[in-house]
């Protein structure tokens, strides 16, 4: 899966699955999250509170490059880097 973006240890990737519809993945350490993009909500998985906190405020800072790394994974093309939290 590609990297979007990178922030205090986590690790946030994108990969097209249509049956799954738009989301992407928060990595940290041992932990794992699945956050879907309408709405923007975790769907699966379990991290820290603090990080699933900066992950949403990240994403919901980020959604509209979000939703164009979907459409464009769904074509097949690279995703473009997206900033991180700050």
């Amino acid at each position: 899966m590609p990297v979007l973006s990178r922030f205090y240890g986590i690790i946030i990737r994108m990969a097209f699955n249509r049956e799954a519809g738009a989301h992407f993945h928060a990595t940290y350490q041992d932990s794992e999250i699945v956050v879907g993009l309408n709405p923007l909500r975790i769907i699966q998985g379990d991290a820290p509170p603090r990080v699933r906190d900066l992950v949403l405020e990240w994403a919901h800072t980020h959604y509209t490059e979000l939703i164009q790394a979907w459409n464009r994974c769904a074509t097949y093309a690279p995703a473009e880097p997206i900033a991180p939290l700050e």
